[in-house]
């Protein structure tokens, strides 16, 4: 699957993440039980993404990070199932996992406009952009809800026992 993104990302003169695949692949059997992975029946791991309580120490206020959140990072889908939005059903059950755990939002960045367009498009909102040294970053938020996920997942399992 991160193969097939990085050849997606070369074809469209997009910079790729050839250099950390091997990481990339590594952190599905991350044991602190932070990387989520999508499965399909027949193709297997078809997304991955990071889930943690605590955003990075930049771009969110003190306020912002004293609420209960989830922060998203990381994600990665096979650009076979396009358009299934892999990405959509992870960030989907994302706000959702997070309603049920009792945060009020989820918050996600990104470095690439596209992407952040498609975030958009999940019910995201930019809150702000913040320039890194080599980059504009994108971030964005939203709130925590329930959501009807039952035709789209059989049941959420951690790649490791869920300490909540």
């Amino acid at each position: 699957m991160v193969e097939a993104r990085c050849a997606w990302m070369q074809a469209r003169g997009l910079p790729t993440w050839r250099g950390a695949v091997a990481d990339l692949v590594a952190q599905c059997d991350n044991p602190d039980g932070d990387v989520w992975v999508l499965e399909d029946d027949e193709l297997g791991v078809v997304g991955q993404m990071v889930v943690q309580e605590v955003g990075p120490p930049w771009g969110w206020t003190e306020a912002e990070r004293a609420e209960p959140a989830l922060y998203l990072s990381g994600s990665v889908t096979d650009p076979v199932l396009r358009e299934r939005r892999p990405g959509a059903l992870m960030a989907w059950w994302a706000v959702d996992r997070a309603a049920r755990l009792g945060a009020r939002w989820v918050r996600r960045h990104c470095h690439f406009e596209g992407v952040a367009r498609y975030n958009l498009s999940q019910g995201f909102t930019l809150v702000r952009t913040e320039q890194r040294t080599h980059a504009r970053v994108f971030m964005m938020a939203r709130r925590a809800e329930p959501l009807e996920l039952s035709q789209w997942f059989r049941e959420g399992t951690p790649a490791s026992p869920d300490p909540g």
